[in-house]
This record gives structure tokens, sequence and C-alpha cells, in this order.
């Protein structure tokens, strides 16, 4: 039996709750009644957790940024960016939100569960290891890969980033290091204007930044086509030993901030990718951050095959599996990037 475990606190609903923005609780609280409605909520495990202490959020982000966020504690409103604000309890839900990604890599790397999903807000990979960015205040994603290399030992870890933003964040954190296999698919050109194909990394990190920047419209096969035939192969070359999955649901056709055509089937599949491939590669160990994704109904559609799939028990059927594995569709953006990492992996 699978144990999947779901990381979530109504403190996640605190962050920003009495202020008209699309990233409201609304998001969360549509996620944890699902999880009482949905038979998989039965399913799951609910570990407690606790919010990480500023030194181990300053393994992604300065110290002088940390001490920013912490100082809008208690106060009723600060703006740190035109997009992202922050209320009374968000520093300390953001504080909590990295915690549940510490203790999902923790979990996992001890056995204690076998994959994870951190249902959490305030999001974070735009957020930049000194900025707030893109509704993001600390970069959950980033600081669980962080945690795995510095006090577990991983030395391979792929971060996969299906939101549809690029996770402009997440790539700066690890753009100079082949600790961190970054690949991302989303809409461009888009905010936050970063994610080109030729964006591959420096120095040590040369190679091991991954984009695929995609037009609007592509839909669940696209998606697939680009898993299977880009991200899989290279994936099996780096060999990680743990994936870590920025999943943003914003690219659901519904969304408003989009304009992309994933359904709940698209999602699945992705995740039953990302899983096969931790079970080849890493015993399984797949820990994933939630990051955008803005219309509630998408969003829960999204979330719930996702987590489907990761306790074992798949929406998908076995036509619509064989269909998204064999039928290649033509990806002119994935065939750009393609070309340019060829110098880096065999493809």
């Amino acid at each position: 039996m699978t144990k999947t475990a779901v990381f979530k606190s109504d403190l996640f609903l605190a962050h920003m709750e009495n202020f008209p923005h699309i990233e409201s609780a609304d998001r969360l609280k549509v996620i944890y009644q699902a999880l009482k409605n949905e038979g998989i909520g039965n399913r799951l495990l609910y570990p407690e957790f606790e919010a990480v202490t500023n030194d181990i959020l300053e393994y992604n982000h300065h110290s002088a940024y940390v001490a920013k966020v912490a100082a809008t504690d208690g106060k009723t409103y600060v703006s740190l960016d035109p997009d992202t604000q922050t209320s009374a309890l968000s520093f300390q839900a953001a504080s909590l939100a990295v915690g549940a990604a510490v203790s999902g890599v923790k979990m996992i790397h001890q056995g204690e569960i076998n994959n994870g999903f951190c249902l959490v807000r305030p999001p974070g990979h735009h957020a930049e290891s000194d900025q707030a960015m893109g509704f993001c205040l600390f970069n959950n994603a980033a600081l669980a890969a962080r945690y795995a290399i510095k006090e577990l030992g991983y030395e391979r870890v792929l971060l996969v980033d299906w939101d549809l933003h690029h996770g402009n964040g997440t790539q700066h954190s690890f753009y100079d290091t082949d600790k961190v296999l970054y690949f991302s698919t989303h809409q461009h050109p888009f905010f936050p204007g970063t994610g080109a194909a030729t964006e591959t990394g420096i120095g040590a990190g040369l190679g091991y930044t991954i984009n695929v920047p995609l037009p609007a419209g592509i839909e669940d096969r696209a998606y697939a086509t680009v898993f299977n035939d880009l991200l899989a192969p290279i994936a099996r070359q780096y060999k990680p030993q743990f994936i870590i999955l920025s999943a943003g649901y914003d690219t659901h056709r519904n969304d408003p901030l989009g304009g992309m055509a994933v359904t709940g089937k698209g999602f699945a599949y992705m995740t039953k990718v990302l899983l096969d491939l931790a079970t080849e590669l890493c015993d399984g160990r797949f820990l994933a951050c939630l990051e955008g994704g803005y219309d509630l109904n998408g969003l829960r559609e999204g979330i719930i095959a996702t987590l489907s799939e990761m306790a074992g028990h798949s929406q998908l059927t076995d036509k619509a599996v064989l269909d998204l594995s064999t039928t290649a569709v033509p990806v002119m953006a994935m065939e750009v990037t393609k070309e340019i990492v060829k110098e880096f992996w065999d493809l």
C-alpha cells in the first residue's frame, strides 16, 4: 500500500484571507473540502509539521530578505512587490509552508511515507533569493531541494516545474550547480519573462537548466510528448536521487490567467510519468509543492488527479495511458529546446 502524505494547515488560509486577490484562501478551501468529500481523501496521511526557523530559510534566501519578510509579522498589510503582499499571519504561514516541504523531504528520506504533496500557500517558485515576487514569499520547492542536499546528503535532485509561469526564482537558485536539474514547461512569452530555451545554466550548472517555453493552447497530448520524449530521457541520464515537483494548475483549460488546455487527464498522466521515473531511478522519492492554479474547479480537478496517481488509485483508463504514452504530437518549442540541450544530453 502506497503511503501518500498531504501537508495541510488552516494557517495557510490566514495569508491575505480578508483581502481580494486571485491567489486567495479559497484556493485551499476548495481543495481541503474536496479531500473530505472525495474517496481519495480517506486513503491519505495527514502528518503534523512545524514552521522552519530563519536559519533554514537562509539556505535559499539572503538573511536581510528573511528579516524583511519576518518584519511584516503581525502587520495588517505590507506590499513587498506589485503582485505580492502580506497580512498579519503571512510570515508564519510562509515559514510553515517551507516546514511542510522540509518535513515531506525528511519523511520520504526516512521511509515514513512514499511520497507527499504540500498543499500550501503562499506559493514559492517566483521568490528570488532576495525578493518577493509573483505572489511568492519563500521558495518552498527550492528550499526542499536545498534541505535534501545540505542536510540529507543528496547530490542529484530533479526539480520539475509544470506551472503556467516560469519559475524564475527556482531557476536562479540552482543556475550554477549540477546538484539540481531544473526542468520547466511554461507559457511563453508571459510573466515573468524568463525561461527562454537558451537559458541553460552557467559554470558547473551548464546544461542543468532546461526550459521548454510553450505557446498558448498546448493540451494534454502535447504535454505528454514533452514529458515522454524530452524529460524522461534526460532524467534517466541524470539519475536523480529525489524528484520534486512545483505543481501549478494554471495550465488547466479553464484557468483565468492562462491560455493552456490541460485537463485532469493531462495532470494525471504527467504525474504518472514522474512517479514512474521516481520508482525507476530513486526508490519512489517524490514530493510535490503547490504553486499556481486559479480556476477553483480546475484546481480541484488537477490536484485530485495528481493525488490519485500518487496514492495508487489512478483515474486514468488503460486506453488513456496507451494513447498518451504512444501518440506523440508535434511540439515545435520542444524541438527547439532539444536542439539546444543536445550539447549536454544524448537525445
